[in-house]
């Protein structure tokens, strides 16, 4: 039985219902209602095709900014993100035309939920420059250590979304489908979690590079005084914001489950996912890292291998007399 509350809002959506139908993928428009798809509308043609090119459109400046900057990492991790929305919200146009359509609805659930997570892993990256630029030292943890601990986190959140839009879609029954819709919402909280705890770390090394003391080489003095640095790090706090929020909206949003008023309302999503997710492409793309660093980028590089402490000439002597000494 439908919820009475959902029908009262939604009126339009139960008419015409057929529930002899079994799988939804053998509705059609004139044999079932909407209240048998994956939402109780029909996504807007308009709305989402917009966001599909505009996503689409926002690569062109990453791939041209990526490839005169030589910032392949960050173009990469970007690129990954946006051709997940384009790819979801390509997939609401198809629900617009056939809402019925289960192909559609999965891969519109999986690459919108996280596609998220590559760009934040562009943010990673840059942060990681940023220590160096400005000095390890101010810093309780490595560079590599920030790189690998967020991005391990970053991977997590991305199998776990993946995984539980999978399964959520292809379960039978409502307790298994509910067992997809946790594990995506487990997998969005650690997103969640992995932001604040990103946001906490900044604040930390920020407070630390003003009380502390910087790296004094001329060229990096030089990046840090441009007002486009300045403005650049202003995108990045930006961008980190309104995914923050985005992911908020998801959690709260799946938290209620597919019956949910918040899955069940097109403008909340539309407002509180793409709309913030384009502010945050068009801040990294609009103050990229590239022209931002200017060359530093590149001798702001690091490993993700832990260097080897060299031995001294005379640390290796001592140590070949020894073994001189003990083969005699």
């Amino acid at each position: 039985m439908a919820d009475a509350a959902m029908m009262a809002a939604h009126p339009d959506a139960y008419i015409g219902c057929n529930f002899d139908v079994t799988f939804k993928d053998q509705c059609t428009l004139q044999t079932c209602c909407l209240a048998q798809s994956s939402f109780l509308y029909r996504p807007n043609f308009g709305a989402n095709l917009f966001f599909a090119i505009f996503f689409g459109a926002m690569a062109i400046p990453q791939i041209g900014l990526g490839i005169y900057y030589k910032t392949y990492g960050f173009m990469i991790a970007m690129l990954f993100g946006l051709v997940l929305e384009v790819v979801g919200y390509v997939a609401r146009v198809l629900l617009y035309n056939n809402p019925f359509n289960g192909n559609a609805f999965l891969i519109y659930l999986i690459c919108a939920t996280i596609a998220p997570v590559f760009i934040t892993a562009a943010i990673y990256l840059t942060i990681t420059r940023i220590i160096v630029l400005y000095g390890a030292q101010n810093s309780y943890f490595k560079p590599r250590t920030v790189a690998i601990a967020f991005m391990f986190s970053d991977f997590t959140s991305l199998v776990l979304q993946g995984a539980g839009g999978g399964i959520a879609d292809t379960a039978g029954t409502k307790p298994d489908q509910q067992v997809g819709v946790n594990v995506m919402i487990a997998g969005l909280i650690l997103q969640v979690v992995s932001l604040f705890a990103f946001a906490v770390f900044c604040a930390y090394f920020a407070w630390r590079s003003r009380t502390g003391v910087l790296d004094m080489a001329r060229e990096k003095i030089a990046v840090r005084g441009r007002w486009f640095f300045k403005a650049f790090l202003g995108s990045l706090f930006l961008a980190t914001l309104v995914i923050f929020i985005r992911s908020v909206f998801r959690v709260a949003e799946l938290w209620q489950g597919f019956d949910g008023t918040l899955w069940n309302k097109e403008n909340d999503f539309l407002v509180l996912d793409g709309a913030m997710m384009g502010i945050a492409v068009i801040a990294l793309a609009a103050f990229h890292p590239g022209p931002a660093f200017l060359g530093q980028w590149a001798a702001a590089n690091w490993s993700f291998r832990a260097k080897k402490t060299p031995i001294s000439l005379e640390t290796r002597s001592k140590e070949m007399r020894r073994d001189y000494s003990s083969d005699a």
